[in-house]
C-alpha cells in the first residue's frame, strides 16, 4: 500500500511516498480504507526529529474512511461503513489504516471534513473535561480561532459556559458566530478581559503556547484554574497543568460530536486538500501558518 513516510529529519523534503505492508487491526480495533487523512501540527514535529527518535518514521494520527477489516470482539461496526478516528500507530496518512479510538461520520459529512475532527475535539474535550467546565463558567480561551480552539469554544458554548476567546481581528466575526466573546491578543490582553469580565475569569485554556501563562494565571485566580495543551515549558515554570493525550484522553468526543454537528450546534473547521502525493507542500503551507482551518490529505 502507498503511504507517506521519512527516513531522515528534515524540512518537508525529506517526505516520501512509499509501499509498505498492510496493517491489520489488533483487537478492539478497525481498519479502514483511507479516504482522508488530517495533516496536524505533531507531524512536523516528528519530521523534524522533536518528537520520536527512530527512523524511518510513519505520518498522521487522524483519518477518515470505510471499514475494511475488523478486529477480535468489533461488534459496533460493519465492513463498508464510513468511520472517522484516531490512529494510535501515527500512521494514518496511507491507503489503509488501524484506527485504535473511531465512530460513525455524521451524516451530514464528508471524508475530508470527518478527518479534520478527531484530533482537535479530542484535545478540547479532554481539556474542558480537566478544567471542569460547567454551565455557568466563564472560560478564557487563549487560541481560540483555531481547530482545537474553535472546538473548545462550541463544546463549552454547548456546556452552557461563557467564553471569551483571544484572535486576530480578522477572525472575531467567526468567534462571534460560535458563541464566543473575542478579544485581540497581545500586550495589552489582561485590560481588554477586564473590560468584558471586570472580575477575570473562572478558567483559562491556552491552544495557542504564546507565552501568555502568567496573564491568565492573574486573569483566572490562580495556576489551578489554567490548563494549557501547547506549552508544557511554561507549564513546568508557572505550575500550570499541561494536558497531553497520554494523561487520559476523551474518546467520547468521537461519539458525542454526532448529535452537534447533526443538530447544528458545532461548525467543523474550514478544509484545505491535498492529494497524498502533495504532502510537501502541505508541510509547507502549514509551517507558514495557513490561517483558520484544517489541512487534510485525500487518499484512495
Amino acid at each position: 500500500m502507498r503511504a507517506a513516510r521519512f527516513s531522515r529529519f528534515g524540512g518537508p523534503e525529506v517526505l516520501e511516498i512509499v509501499d509498505l505492508p498492510e496493517p491489520h487491526p489488533g483487537p478492539g480495533q478497525v481498519r479502514i480504507a483511507v479516504r482522508a487523512a488530517g495533516v496536524s501540527l505533531s507531524d512536523g514535529k516528528k519530521r523534524k526529529g522533536l518528537m520520536d527518535p527512530e527512523l524511518p518514521q510513519s505520518l498522521g494520527y487522524e483519518a477518515a474512511g470505510v471499514v475494511d477489516e475488523l478486529g477480535e470482539g468489533v461488534t459496533d461496526v460493519s465492513i463498508g461503513d464510513r468511520v472517522f478516528g484516531l490512529c494510535g500507530d501515527g500512521a494514518a496518512q496511507a491507503e489503509l489504516a488501524v484506527l485504535s479510538a473511531y465512530a460513525p461520520i455524521p451524516p451530514s459529512l464528508d471524508f475530508p471534513a470527518a478527518a479534520a475532527l478527531p484530533a482537535a475535539i479530542e484535545t478540547a474535550m479532554r481539556a474542558l473535561d480537566q478544567l471542569g467546565v460547567t454551565s455557568g463558567s466563564t472560560l478564557l480561551i487563549n487560541g481560540a480561532s483555531g481547530s482545537a480552539g474553535s472546538a473548545a469554544v462550541q463544546f463549552a458554548v454547548a456546556r452552557g459556559a461563557r467564553v471569551i476567546g483571544t484572535a486576530g481581528a480578522a477572525n472575531h466575526d467567526y468567534l462571534r458566530a460560535l458563541g464566543a466573546e473575542p478579544v485581540t491578543y497581545g500586550a495589552g490582553l489582561t485590560g481588554r478581559v477586564r473590560a468584558l469580565a471586570a472580575k477575570g475569569v473562572d478558567l483559562a485554556l491556552d491552544v495557542a503556547g504564546s507565552g501568555i501563562l502568567p496573564e491568565l494565571i492573574e486573569l483566572a485566580g490562580g495556576a489551578e484554574r489554567v490548563l494549557t495543551v501547547a506549552d508544557f515549558a511554561g507549564a513546568q515554570k508557572y505550575g500550570v497543568t499541561f494536558s497531553r493525550g497520554d494523561s487520559g484522553r476523551a474518546l467520547h468526543a468521537l461519539a458525542d460530536i454526532g448529535e452537534l454537528i447533526e443538530s447544528g450546534r458545532f461548525e467543523p473547521p474550514a478544509v484545505r486538500t491535498f492529494p497524498l502525493a502533495e504532502i510537501a507542500e502541505a508541510h509547507r503551507v502549514s509551517e507558514q501558518g495557513h490561517g483558520r482551518g484544517k489541512l487534510v490529505l485525500l487518499i484512495g
